[in-house]
């Protein structure tokens, strides 16, 4: 079959890094922290089960119907109340059911930027929030950030000299450092956000698993006259099968995301979001999260403990107090793209951080997920990846064979 001759913004995207190299790993005897998955044993399957029975028996054929965009109403009201509690200022009528906060993403996009908008976005960023700006054909200004998060005096030099139509970030946790922005730093977001009327783009899929640390405020908490939109999603909770996440914004803004949504597919499945409504009206959802917190800290250590213990002199790595991401950066100059062929004839995976940059990407980055391994192989995964990060060629090597090297191994 003849393919069509593709758009423009088609030829724009760029295939998704990750899930090109989570085609390889699916071979079993690949230990992966390539991909942001959570622990399978972590989902609480018998109480969705017995969710979507009791769902069934009681509402099945309203389960099956078509259904409203802006979500199932007990559920916007479940969440705008634990927004509340959060010190959002959230309603029912200002939260949006998603496919996934990724869709959130998408739809912002959407309604806010035309092609050539600026966005800012932080170096590095998360990969899928770079494809969608791209696929709208925004344009991005990169700003710097620590192991304080995003650095404010850097956007704010950027926000005079761009003009941008949106900030995104991942505040808590960040999506690849694992890094969280500080106190002082979201204050100075808001205000800044106040005083340039630009909007910011809360991603904020992590915030609930906390191992360590205090609890911050989230930017949309801050100040009411911000122009923040506040995004999350059940799928690092519960299961991110189920593809439910959110939008918490004004109502205006919330009232043109959902016209953009019915474009796209009309409304997020009513099974699932009926079914998760109720697994929430008995289910101790604390207790659980509690559980996965307690989990994933102690594969966080495991990671931490492994990594100081093999890797060569001269790596360094974030120590997150959440989420569930390291970032390391390999000495002399190493590039992560091309020790990632090597890696995988070792039976061990990762994402090369390269594509976590919009602009100007620093080779010796990789991104490693420690929450979907038991500590035991994650102290053979490091093992195996200290290995040959140890005789990783430098980035001053020949480009050409190394990279078709990899093109071969990711097929």
């Amino acid at each position: 079959m003849k393919s069509p001759i593709l758009s423009r913004r088609a030829g724009r995207v760029k295939a998704s890094a990750i899930r090109e190299i989570l085609k390889v790993t699916e071979r079993p005897d690949i230990l992966s922290f390539a991909g942001g998955l959570p622990a399978p044993e972590a989902f609480p399957v018998e109480a969705l089960a017995r969710a979507h029975a009791d769902v069934f028996a009681r509402e099945g054929a309203a389960a099956l119907q078509y259904s409203t965009t802006e979500g199932f109403g007990p559920l916007r009201a479940w969440i705008a109340e634990r927004m509340r509690r959060r010190g959002i200022a959230a309603t029912p009528e200002q939260v949006l059911i998603t496919s996934g906060s990724q869709q959130g993403i998408d739809l912002v996009a959407r309604v806010l930027i035309d092609p050539g908008d600026a966005v800012v976005v932080e170096s590095p960023s998360y990969l899928a929030a770079l494809q969608v700006f791209e696929a709208h054909e925004a344009s991005f200004v990169t700003v710097g950030s620590d192991e304080h998060g995003m650095r404010i005096d850097h956007l704010e030099r950027a926000l005079k000299r761009a003009r941008p139509k949106l900030v995104y970030l991942v505040p808590t946790f960040q999506n690849p450092k694992g890094t969280t922005l500080s106190l002082e730093r979201r204050e100075q977001l808001a205000r800044v956000a106040v005083e340039h009327g630009v909007a910011v783009l809360e991603d904020d899929p992590y915030g609930e698993l906390r191992y360590g640390g205090a609890e911050l405020p989230a930017v949309a908490a801050l100040d009411g006259r911000a122009p923040v939109i506040h995004l999350s999603t059940f799928s690092k909770t519960l299961a991110p099968g189920l593809r439910i996440g959110w939008v918490v914004a004004a109502e205006e803004t919330i009232r043109a995301l959902t016209v953009a949504k019915q474009a796209c597919d009309l409304h997020t499945g009513t099974l699932a979001q009926r079914a998760v409504a109720r697994l929430l009206e008995s289910f101790d959802y604390e207790a659980h999260v509690s559980g996965i917190r307690a989990l994933y800290r102690e594969r966080r250590d495991a990671m931490l403990d492994a990594l100081g213990r093999e890797f060569p002199s001269g790596t360094t790595w974030t120590r997150p107090d959440g989420g569930l991401f390291l970032w390391v950066g390999l000495p002399c100059g190493a590039d992560a793209s091309r020790l990632l062929p090597e890696a995988l004839r070792e039976r061990v995976a990762f994402v090369p951080g390269e594509p976590f940059f919009a602009r100007a990407p620093e080779r010796n980055f990789l991104r490693l997920n420690f929450s979907n391994r038991p500590p035991a192989l994650i102290a053979e995964g490091m093992k195996r990846l200290a290995a040959v990060a140890s005789r990783a060629p430098s980035a001053d090597a020949a480009e050409r064979p190394a990279r078709r090297a990899a093109a071969a191994e990711l097929g």
